[in-house]
């Protein structure tokens, strides 16, 4: 996982980091700067004849492929209560574990989502002056969100708490895009679906809740078999919008189911904690048959990762 070679984007990145953790009073550089607090699970992930035709890539291709997972809460407070409504938008991280190399190596390939189908701005570099103005005297961020509807679109989208995070949805921002074994290519997001359906609480349900009842609840479930979440994609047409990932492609767009996310089993406290120290999640999938779109995001994304990821390790 190499950092962009592209000077200003690793300005921005390290901005990024830097003020995220400024943003959580400091917490302790071993935690990520963002969605701090998380929990790794492991699974399965099978996909359908559908991903076999739209991709080469070898998840899609293969059986099955083990998986590893991570849900997450917002903010980079590393204790960050369960109940706390800044603790949303969740998200979810997938690694797919892919077949040695011909050399030996270990690969794998990821998908990083969050609960809402927003994001607050187009670039690096705005998101950055959105958290500088967060930060900022009073009149900084009414200024800044006067430039930006966008920014107000994710504000006030609703972000209720789940039942479970196996009861959310997650959506992929970024748009990717998919080479088949023909050389056919189509341009999709991600969206994950759970399979015992979206199941969310109200404000008042989610303040009576103990502290840490979506993590704790995680196990809890699992003591009854593994649960499942469906892989799917929108597919864009011609003239949508790719560059953006402010800007959503319409609801009528088709979408196809890629394959099932099983989660199977929990780790320990102490194995996810020791673990989400070395593990780092990379936007950019770096694996034949999904490509980068044309999201200037995503080499910002993936260096921001990488930048604290290493400072987790060196930790």
């Amino acid at each position: 996982m190499p950092l962009s070679t592209d000077a200003k984007v690793l300005e921005t990145s390290q901005g990024l980091v830097d003020t995220l953790r400024a943003a959580a009073g400091g917490a302790p550089k071993a935690f990520r700067p963002a969605h701090a607090r998380g929990h790794l699970l492991t699974g399965t992930f099978t996909p359908t004849p559908t991903a076999l035709a739209l991709s080469k890539a070898p998840h899609f291709n293969n059986p099955s492929t083990p998986i590893t997972v991570r849900f997450s809460s917002s903010t980079g407070l590393p204790e960050i209560p369960d109940t706390d409504p800044n603790a949303n938008p969740r998200g979810i991280a997938i690694r797919f574990h892919l077949p040695l190399s011909s050399d030996g190596r270990r690969h794998h390939t990821d998908i990083i989502a969050h609960s809402t189908k927003y994001f607050p701005v187009r670039t690096g570099a705005d998101f950055l002056a959105f958290l500088q103005a967060a930060g900022g005297p009073k009149d900084a961020l009414p200024e800044f969100l006067g430039w930006h509807p966008e920014t107000v679109r994710f504000l006030q989208d609703p972000k209720p708490s789940p039942v479970s995070f196996a009861t959310q949805r997650f959506f992929g921002i970024n748009a990717f895009k998919f080479v088949s074994q023909d050389g056919n290519e189509v341009v999709v997001r991600y969206r994950i679906e759970p399979s015992a359906g979206v199941q969310t609480l109200t404000a008042e349900e989610t303040a009576a809740k103990e502290k840490n009842y979506l993590f704790d609840e995680l196990s809890e479930r699992l003591e009854s078999g593994p649960f499942e979440f469906k892989l799917l994609a929108q597919v864009a047409e011609e003239g949508d919008v790719t560059n953006d990932a402010t800007v959503l492609w319409p609801e009528d767009r088709k979408v196809v189911e890629l394959g099932a996310i099983r989660v199977e089993q929990t780790l320990s406290e102490e194995e996810s904690l020791k673990e989400q120290k070395q593990v780092i999640f990379d936007p950019i999938p770096r694996v034949e048959g999904v490509h980068v779109s044309d999201d200037p995001l995503l080499d910002v994304r993936a260096s921001l990762y990488l930048l604290s990821g290493r400072q987790r390790r060196e930790a």
